[in-house]
């Protein structure tokens, strides 16, 4: 990466970002209860509570009816959420429940529910997130009609508003310049689990509050497994090195994976790089408002079966992020999933061979009407 560019972004990161707005985002849920003829919804996942009320803690629910918001979390974050859903603009009463036992916690905020809702009929549960032992307890203290519903608040969460892809893009800038900043320790005797350390520290530098996932650093045979663990393993010369990672920053993602070749890569992997990059670039030119996930895993895959490696791609083509780095719309054989406009994805398939090494590249991308804007700026050259 060009200097010019490293200072760019390193100027840009004391920008304002676009704010968010959360009242929208529940406006367009409770027309969805509306629409489902339910009273109101029991938000358990952490990842939809902070989407809807900009609370960041790590133990909470949100009740959202059709003209009340209830924010249940215990005492360490009374004050910390009240902050937070003022600065959100989030009009919504605050419950706290004692937290020293699990179970003593959960029945009293199940208790707090059941009083809140007593005009309410039909109560929409989250159901993967909520077990079936709290679902049981949860129907023995409110004598609601629970409906169970999947995606109910994922839905919404598909197309990112200005203030999301701002953070997407901030994220992927700090990994873009991390980067740019390590990648020659590669080629100095590292370990990969020394690299890996080096890569997040430098990120957390750079103001992401962490890692968005623990960084696969995969060196020579290492390379073959898709989600290899970095380990204490010098990394040589004529190695293919994957590194996958990303960062996170005010709570959204980025993921990027570069392959690089410490020196001039042998025949066998010049092919694999050469396949596998073909590959992406078909996928990233498939992506546009109105494909479906399914039909870029296809181009990609048609690629690298015309390499003659089919056999050698073992996983999807690629994800959503944003407050999970993992999330709708999948883009994988046969997804039916369509991509939308302001939808965030990666596009990133991969190649491996048993004992020889593996390699993906990997960019986080905004979906477009007629394509696709690239969030993550590293360059896809691989010799070092």
């Amino acid at each position: 990466m060009a200097v010019e560019a490293i200072k760019e972004m390193g100027e840009a990161a004391g920008t304002e970002l676009a704010p968010m707005d959360y009242p929208a985002r529940l406006a367009k849920l409770r027309e969805r209860l509306g629409q489902e003829r339910v009273g109101g919804i029991l938000v358990t996942s952490l990842s939809n509570v902070r989407y809807l009320s900009g609370f960041s803690g790590s133990s909470a629910m949100l009740l959202v009816t059709a003209k009340r918001a209830l924010l249940i979390t215990d005492g360490r974050y009374k004050d910390q959420a009240a902050a937070e859903m003022a600065a959100a603009g989030v009009v919504a009463d605050l419950e706290v429940a004692a937290s020293t036992k699990q179970i003593t916690a959960s029945t009293k905020q199940m208790r707090t529910v059941a009083v809140a809702t007593r005009s309410l009929a039909r109560l929409a549960l989250e159901s993967r997130a909520v077990t079936w032992a709290w679902q049981s307890e949860l129907a023995a203290t409110v004598k609601l009609e629970l409906v169970p519903t999947t995606g109910f608040v994922e839905a919404l969460r598909v197309v990112k508003d200005a203030g999301e892809i701002a953070r997407i893009e901030r994220a992927c800038e700090i990994a873009d310049v991390a980067f740019a900043q390590t990648k020659q320790r590669l080629t100095e005797g590292v370990s990969e689990a020394e690299f890996a350390a080096e890569l997040e520290f430098e990120m957390r530098r750079r103001g992401a509050a962490g890692a968005s996932f623990e960084s696969i650093v995969a060196s020579g045979p290492n390379g073959a497994m898709p989600h290899a663990q970095p380990t204490d393993r010098v990394i040589s010369p004529g190695d293919l090195v994957v590194v996958d990672f990303g960062a996170l920053y005010d709570g959204y993602h980025s993921d990027m994976t570069r392959t690089v070749c410490i020196g001039e890569p042998s025949p066998a992997s010049a092919e694999l790089l050469a396949a596998v990059a073909a590959s992406q670039r078909a996928g990233l030119i498939a992506v546009a408002a109105g494909v479906t996930g399914g039909a870029v895993d296809e181009a990609c895959r048609k690629s690298l079966a015309a390499a003659g490696l089919a056999e050698v791609f073992s996983h999807s083509t690629g994800h959503g992020v944003g407050l999970d780095i993992h999330e709708a719309p999948v883009l994988a054989a046969g997804s039916g999933d369509v991509l939308a406009e302001g939808a965030v994805v990666t596009v990133e398939p991969g190649a491996y061979r048993v004992d020889h090494g593996g390699v993906r590249i990997e960019d986080t991308v905004v979906v477009t009407f007629s394509g696709h804007r690239a969030l993550s700026k590293t360059t896809k050259d691989y010799e070092l």
